[in-house]
């Protein structure tokens, strides 16, 4: 165990929603020295200020330079860096598949021995969007680059640091005077813990024989409506919930978009939503050794954690 603790692990896009989470209970573990590379500035800031004694570097790792120089006597790489949101195309391609050449690219130039891929649900759904396709062609990319490695495939993650998902909607509802749903609200989702899904990834990292590619979708299926119903209520919030029409939402997102150029909820992530996708579910606490932990406890756990609940990352 001391050997595995001693490791060198770089986090390309660590500075994101299961990048901190990831540090965090690596640390929790006794991990030290661990390498952070990420260009959003806001987070890197949040990172470095609350975990202050690992290397964290302001960096775009779609471009060369000397960030590749921490991949030197490096044990794991755990490629993180993903766009997910926004309505600007190439900004999914720069971010999704050049950035995951150069680090592939990276990995080879230094002979680092494993691999971890967080690649996405996504890559198995019937969605048409600028985050599935390139999330595919990423994949692509790491498939074919021969290096053997675990890929795994989460579907929609909350958690602490949540910026984008479940912790946006948390925000939102405290700020509006009622919170909209969709239509009748019962989209089916499948929401994974990510601290469930940063102690699979770990035990990746501590057992490197595992290869392949593995969907790790959350045990249980929430209605989104449901969903936002668990979320009010571990915020003791009082909004009213509304449903309206499917078709205003949708004009009313396509509107937001106009005024805002990186909106955190659009038209494709609403088609996402409504695409009755219904993902794989594996016995993926038995295969990595982990226990999947209950959506209310989890829900609890991420708005009300003492240490981490009220940290919150920039959009």
């Amino acid at each position: 165990m001391t050997d595995l603790l001693n490791k060198k692990i770089i986090l390309p896009g660590g500075a994101g929603l299961v990048g901190q989470n990831l540090v965090a209970r690596l640390k929790d573990r006794g991990y030290r020295n661990i390498v952070v590379l990420d260009k959003h500035a806001n987070n890197v800031g949040v990172l470095r200020r609350i975990q202050s004694d690992i290397t964290v570097e302001l960096v775009d790792v779609a471009e060369p330079g000397n960030w590749q120089k921490h991949f030197e006597n490096a044990d794991t790489v755990v490629m993180l860096q993903a766009q997910i949101g926004g309505n600007d195309y190439s900004e999914f391609v720069r971010n999704n598949v050049t950035a995951s050449q150069v680090i592939l690219d990276t990995i080879r130039q230094y002979r680092v021995a494993e691999l971890v891929h967080i690649s996405s649900s996504v890559v198995e759904s019937v969605a048409d969007d600028f985050y599935t396709n390139t999330k595919k062609d990423q994949e692509k990319l790491v498939v074919d680059s021969g290096i053997p490695c675990p890929i795994l495939r989460p579907t929609l993650m909350f958690g602490w640091f949540d910026r984008k998902h479940l912790g946006w909607l948390s925000r939102f509802m405290k700020k509006v005077p009622v919170f909209p749903i969709p239509g009748d609200g019962r989209y089916m989702r499948q929401p994974l813990y990510v601290g469930d899904f940063c102690d699979i990834i770990i035990s990746c990292i501590e057992h490197p024989d595992i290869r392949g590619i593995f969907n790790i979708s959350g045990h249980e299926k929430v209605d989104y409506i449901d969903i936002i119903c668990e979320i009010r209520k571990a915020t003791k919030a009082k909004t009213p919930i509304v449903r309206i029409p499917y078709g205003l939402f949708y004009a009313l997102l396509w509107t937001w978009a106009l005024f805002d150029r990186n909106p955190p909820f659009t038209t494709q992530q609403l088609a996402a939503l409504s695409a009755k996708d219904e993902f794989e579910v594996i016995d993926w606490p038995g295969i990595f050794g982990v226990r999947a932990t209950p959506f209310r406890e989890a829900i609890d756990e991420t708005f009300n954690d003492p240490r981490y609940g009220s940290v919150v990352l920039e959009f």
